[in-house]
């Protein structure tokens, strides 16, 4: 992503986000009143709207000087969505055997981060790109492998390892995660005495894909 900047919104803000993914869904509906759906995205796409976690006058002065070294719409960055940002749940610490990245062939030792939401033939997967650093956890046929026997492309989500994994080996991981995004809009309109009486200003913020 040539426009990417490897930096993240302000945590403490964006927890305080409001929002979620979006899935582009196009309904016809028939004479009959029969509906034909049909996706016209196979990715969902998660927006946000930034400015209800803005909660002090720091707050304020961060994300001015975020935006601006972002050059507004103009670079992306990593975003960390508050309610899917882990492997497992929320509330759990990630853990090797969270989600089934790969089966080993004897001979691939690269395999993608992703979460599967879902399960059976109707379930989704969705590629992780934007690791955190030292987050992730790898397993192989339900057995750990130490930090040293993996590496992980933090921009990429690619996990390569030493060695490769046997025929029919399962290979899966845990991981904290954030998102591609960039601001949606083009200026921040934010009164000061406006914010001090309570008013929130809407700062909202977009996924991108590569």
């Amino acid at each position: 992503m040539d426009t990417f900047h490897d930096q993240r919104f302000p945590t403490a803000i964006s927890f305080g986000a409001t929002g979620g993914p979006e899935r582009r869904i196009e309904i016809v509906t028939m004479t009959s009143g029969e509906e034909r759906r049909n996706l016209r995205q196979s990715r969902s796409r998660r927006r946000f709207d930034a400015g209800t976690g803005l909660r002090a006058l720091d707050d304020l002065s961060e994300l001015v000087a975020f935006f601006e070294a972002r050059r507004g719409a103009l670079h992306a960055f990593r975003f960390r969505d508050p309610f899917d940002h882990k492997s497992g749940g929320l509330g759990a610490e990630p853990e090797s055997m969270d989600q089934e990245i790969g089966i080993g062939d004897g001979a691939a030792t690269a395999f993608q981060l992703a979460k599967i939401y879902g399960g059976g033939p109707e379930a989704y997967r969705r590629e992780i790109t934007l690791p955190v650093a030292g987050s992730v956890r790898v397993a192989v046929d339900g057995f750990e492998l130490g930090a040293s026997a993996f590496s992980v492309d933090a921009l990429t989500g690619i996990v390569t390892l030493d060695a490769a994994p046997a025929q029919g080996s399962v290979v899966t991981a845990g991981f904290l995660f954030d998102i591609a995004a960039r601001f949606d809009t083009d200026r921040l309109e934010i009164s000061l005495s406006s914010f001090k009486a309570g008013h929130i200003p809407s700062i909202p913020i977009v996924e991108v894909f590569a």
